[in-house]
């Protein structure tokens, strides 16, 4: 079964960037799309980021829209998700994910597996 394991997280200031890499254990991402999600303390996983189909662009959640962008290197197996303008409210744990090319548009989490373990984000105000 393919691994995904994140990686980049850590501890930053209100306005700092960071990018999270996602490396994963086969060419999942050739036949899927990545995508990336996060999950606060006493909240709910929340859809960030998935990548483009076909012509279609990458979505992103109204909230990190401008600030944040998902890309790839399929050379590496590793998807990234670069972080600029980072926010306390950014603080979260994220997840790396894939969905199928048929569900492109899903942003539900029910639509995206496997997982990678999460890596940590934490935003100082």
């Amino acid at each position: 079964q393919v691994q995904l394991v994140e990686s980049g997280g850590g501890s930053v200031q209100a306005g700092d960037s960071v990018r999270l890499s996602c490396a994963a254990s086969g060419r999942i991402f050739e036949s899927s799309l990545p995508g990336w999600f996060r999950q606060a303390p006493g909240k709910e996983r929340e859809f960030v980021a998935v990548e483009g189909w076909r012509d279609s662009s990458p979505l992103y959640a109204d909230s990190v829209k401008g600030r944040f962008t998902i890309s790839r290197d399929d050379a590496k197996n590793t998807v990234y998700l670069q972080m600029n303008s980072l926010k306390h409210v950014d603080t979260a744990l994220y997840f790396c994910t894939t969905t199928s090319f048929s569900r492109f548009g899903s942003t539900a989490a029910r639509e995206f597996g496997p997982w990678g373990q999460g890596t940590q984000v934490t935003v100082s105000s």
